[in-house]
This record gives C-alpha cells, structure tokens and sequence, in this order.
C-alpha cells in the first residue's frame, strides 16, 4: 500500500544527481519541436502566472522536515488564486505540487472537515518567510495585505529532499510555518534564502509591522496546532465503478 508517510520501498532509482530525473538529455530534435510548439500554441494558462512567492512548508505527517518552496500563482478573482508549486526558481526547477488559496470568505463557507486540510497566511506575511524575490517591499505591500488574510491548501507530489529522482507515491498534504515550536523554520534554511536574494528576512519582518493582523483566523485551520494531529494518505484497492456499455 502507497502512503504519504513512508518512502516507497524499494526505491530503485536513487543515486546519482538527486536534483535532476533519470533521462537522456534532450535531443536537438527535441528542442525543435517545443519551439516550434510553443510558436504555434497559445499556452494560456501558463501565462497567467503573474506572481513568483518563496516561502517555507512543513510535512503534515512529519513536521520535522521543512522545505524551500517557490510558488507560481494565478489570479483567478479577488478571492481565488492557484499556483505551481517548484523546489527553486531556477531554470531546471522542478514541479512539486499545487497549492490552491482562498480569502477568508471563502474559507468560512467551506464544511469544517474540509477546512482541517488548509492553513492560515498570517503568520508567513508577518515573519517575513513569504517573499516576492527582487521585487521591493513597497510594491508587494498591497499584495501582502491580501494574503495575510487567506487560506492555502497545498498538496505535494514530488518528496524532494528524500532524495526521490522522481514523484512517488501519493500526495502529501503541507502545513505553513507558525509561530510555535513545531511550526518554526529552521534557521539555516532561512540564511541560505537571505543569502541567495541578498535579503534579511529579520528586516523584512520589521518593515511589516503595519500589515495589519487578520481579525479572526478560524482554528480549524493549521488543525495541528490545536490537536497535535496531521494528515496522511494511504492508497488503497477498491473495487471499480463500472461505466454501462455504450448503445
């Protein structure tokens, strides 16, 4: 049975560059055909894509692995957003899940089992974890206010910093940082982003002081802090539905 909380076993294709999946490399041939797709199809919905966020994510099943996580998000409405999920914004990132954002309206309308799977932004916005890169602080700012006010639920299918060459197994739900003992992001991984986008995350906290606090953040998000208790997903056999024969 696949699980979200154990590594698929065996796992034949470790070894070897663990950032890159096993494979030939792209052939000339190869290029020349996705340029010359890419010259002839609209691709719409990529370009959508109008915001690039870096921030940190926390296993729900195991909190004590953390993540560097870059986010690629579309604005659907003022209340919708949906973004790829990459490990870096480098030009050979990899994809490594989908996480969906909602406001806080939208969010109390959902039913409470639903929303135990969702986490709260607030604390991200404030602590600075959740940065636009290279873009200043002033332009963001009306950005940040927005999202220090939704909810996420963020599915990842690709356990990176397992080692996997490749996405195994089943999807593994992520929690955002907060600010108690479990949820806090190890500092080294916060020096090795300020170090790459020549940033201070301990400034950027400062500089957003004034980002107001969301009024209410229903609990029953970021469910384990309130229960100690997150979410795993077991793949199971069952038996199909089966389709009536066409006339």
């Amino acid at each position: 049975m696949a699980s979200s909380d154990r590594s698929p076993d065996p796992t034949p294709i470790r070894g070897g560059d663990n950032t890159v999946p096993p494979g030939q490399p792209m052939s000339m041939e190869q290029h020349m055909l996705d340029k010359g797709a890419q010259m002839l199809q609209s691709l719409k919905p990529v370009k959508q894509m109008s915001q690039h966020v870096c921030s940190f994510a926390i296993y729900s099943h195991d909190m004590s692995r953390q993540i560097e996580t870059h986010h690629f998000l579309t604005r659907i409405n003022q209340d919708f957003l949906q973004c790829a999920v990459y490990d870096t914004d480098n030009a050979n990132g990899r994809l490594i899940g989908v996480e969906y954002i909602v406001s806080d309206k939208t969010f109390e309308s959902l039913p409470p089992e639903e929303q135990k799977l969702w986490h709260s932004h607030a604390y991200e916005v404030k602590s600075g974890l959740l940065i636009h890169p290279r873009v200043p602080e002033m332009v963001a700012k009306p950005e940040l206010e927005n999202l220090a006010k939704t909810y996420g639920k963020f599915w990842c299918t690709w356990q990176v910093d397992r080692g996997d060459r490749l996405p195994l197994g089943v999807p593994v739900l992520m929690m955002s940082p907060q600010a108690v003992n479990l949820g806090m992001v190890s500092p080294t991984l916060i020096e090795k982003r300020d170090y790459k986008y020549n940033i201070l995350t301990d400034a950027i906290k400062q500089s957003r002081l004034e980002i107001p606090e969301p009024e209410w953040i229903n609990p029953q998000a970021d469910y384990w802090k309130q229960h100690g208790k997150g979410f795993a997903i077991d793949a199971e056999s069952t038996q199909m539905k089966l389709r009536a024969p066409f006339p």
